[in-house]
């Protein structure tokens, strides 16, 4: 039974780990649920949002104040399941209107269990979450007795995982390897890094004749080279970047093989060039982006999901064990690295997701750039 036959009148409280709570009513599954909770941007896109495996143990609270308008379809989730840990909403829609809808926002997330609030504050949570920063939370559900000591509940809020340090790439990626034919006329094949990878992301490749063989983001050097690729991609993920082993980057870098990188694939790429990585504040999350392309300086409007980045100057090339490398796109919200370029071996990637789903199509031409970077290394 879903909260909307219910009549939306199970109580739920949101706590957050500084102890500032929103009482609510529950929304799709009830129960208890962790996670960071991180603010997205995006008016639409929200099954996309959902499906995104970058945002495993993360609760998600849509700024946009009506959620669930066009219901839920089979069409566009862009991975097996729902990985947001918990979903917060302002005003859910009563019923979904759509012609390719088949059920509600609400009834699939209470059919895979993912426990959400509704009828709260959402511009006021988003305003503490930019002023305080990207924090542990919890969303709790059920009888009202249950929820009344938010002493406990705060408790229980402070004992679940942070974000920092958390490996969690493994937890989301494909456990067997599969490949996505090329569309038309076979050009490449590329070994596809699955750390948490969209499925529109493959889909973009194979449009442009590409042959994708998705792996293990744990797979190994040989493991990769075995599919007999003309380039290497990393793909995005959910986690800490300084959790992840670069051994099979570096090696990909050592070969000159073609590497893209985007999102969480950007981070590693950028750490095996000897670059840090951060925790942002509160994080870039939405479908509205601006990022300025630095050689052209062209503006794209782009789809995030990230909420750490790479350390790296803007005001000059880097010297790195793969020779130099330097910033290409940078966030005009707060100047944080969108991009890296290597200027001496064929590799580049973006801090934010060019498949577009969902999200604008400005930045589709980083997979042709991919294209002739391996079409320039095969002549």
């Amino acid at each position: 039974m879903t909260t909307a036959q219910r009549g939306k009148r199970v109580p739920a409280v949101l706590v957050l780990e500084d102890g500032r709570s929103f009482r609510g009513t529950a929304y799709g599954a009830v129960g208890e649920t962790f996670g960071e909770a991180v603010f997205s941007t995006g008016m639409t896109g929200y099954q996309e949002t959902l499906t995104d495996p970058s945002y495993h143990r993360q609760v998600v609270v849509m700024t946009a104040p009506h959620v669930g308008n066009t219901g839920v379809n089979d069409e566009d989730s862009e991975s097996r399941r729902i990985w947001v840990a918990g979903y917060v909403v302002r005003d859910p829609a009563r019923v979904p209107s759509n012609w390719r809808s088949v059920r509600s926002l609400d009834e699939e997330l209470t059919a895979q269990g993912v426990v959400g609030i509704q009828g709260i504050d959402t511009r006021a949570l988003t305003r503490h979450l930019r002023e305080r920063g990207a924090m542990r939370v919890g969303i709790f559900s059920g009888a009202a007795e249950a929820l009344a000591d938010e002493g406990l509940l705060l408790t229980k809020v402070r004992q679940a995982p942070e974000m920092a340090g958390a490996d969690l790439a493994a937890e989301v990626a494909t456990p067997e390897p599969y490949v996505v034919p090329a569309v038309g006329t076979k050009r490449f094949t590329v070994a596809a890094l699955d750390l948490g990878i969209k499925g529109m992301t493959p889909h973009r490749m194979a449009e442009r004749g590409i042959e994708v063989h998705v792996l293990p983001g744990t797979a190994t050097l040989e493991q990769v080279y075995a599919a007999g690729p003309d380039g290497v991609f990393l793909s995005n993920g959910p986690g800490d970047p300084a959790t992840a082993d670069l051994t099979v980057v570096r090696g990909v870098l050592e070969r000159r093989t073609p590497l893209f990188g985007i999102c969480f694939g950007n981070q590693i790429l950028g750490r095996a060039l000897g670059f840090g990585t951060y925790k942002l504040k509160y994080g870039h999350r939405g479908i509205n982006q601006p990022v300025r392309d630095r050689a052209t300086g062209k503006v794209e409007i782009t789809a995030h999901n990230h909420g750490f980045a790479v350390d790296a100057p803007l005001d000059r090339d880097s010297d790195t064990d793969f020779g130099r490398a330097r910033v290409s796109h940078v966030c005009l919200n707060d100047d944080v690295v969108e991009g890296l370029e290597c200027l001496d071996a064929p590799a580049f990637s973006v801090q934010y997701h060019p498949e577009a789903a969902a999200g604008p199509h400005d930045a589709a031409y980083l997979f042709d750039r991919f294209a002739s970077l391996m079409e320039g290394q095969r002549a």
